[in-house]
């Protein structure tokens, strides 16, 4: 959408079946469309560990950003006031805090490579990085075991890759490096998905 204005329309028509129970602005205005103990149509479909329908599952926030600069700070600040209620309110722990990228690889892009999870873990609002182990697992089951639902298509890896790096490395670029196992491996077994619903 080109303005806020014209997402909080989209978000609020029922023609096009796409809400959030939040929508904030860039400059932190947060307008709540739908009760959080409604279902809102703000994930489509994905999965997160074991659970298949996140819509039904979870609190969405939609942030006004096109993905392509940085969110400003009056932003994340109520982002964080928000959030630190939600996860209060519905006893959410900080792995339970995941974007739209992160549930649905290949498919949804937001919150994107501008966005600062390290702030958010900084607060304790979610993760941004395990706690060091020796043993190093392979790739794919790293992912699943984080919470990753391996896509369909040729290049499901390659896909992962790029949205586990959105979150956890956004500078990074090439193939599938030390770096990226040891961090995956590191976050997967200090927050498996088991434990976040």
């Amino acid at each position: 959408m080109p303005d806020a204005q014209a997402a909080l329309e989209r978000l609020s028509d029922p023609a096009h079946e796409v809400s959030a129970h939040y929508f904030l602005d860039q400059s932190g205005g947060a307008v709540q469309l739908v009760p959080e103990a409604q279902r809102a149509w703000h994930a489509g479909e994905g999965a997160w560990g074991d659970c298949t329908d996140i819509n039904s599952a979870s609190i969405g926030i939609e942030l006004c950003n096109a993905g392509d600069h940085a969110f400003p700070a009056a932003q994340i600040q109520a982002l964080k006031s928000l959030l630190k209620e939600v996860m209060q309110r519905w006893d959410i722990s900080a792995q339970g805090v995941i974007g739209h990228s992160d549930m649905a690889p290949g498919r949804k892009q937001d919150p994107g490579r501008w966005f600062e999870w390290q702030d958010l873990a900084r607060d304790g609002l979610t993760v941004y990085r395990g706690a060091p182990h020796r043993h190093q697992l392979p790739f794919l089951e790293a992912a699943e075991r984080f919470g990753y639902r391996r896509p369909e298509g040729a290049n499901s890896e390659q896909t992962l890759l790029e949205t586990f790096r959105q979150r956890f490395r956004p500078k990074a670029t090439g193939p599938l490096g030390e770096d990226d196992l040891k961090i995956l491996s590191d976050l997967a077994q200090t927050y498996p998905a088991a434990k976040v619903f």
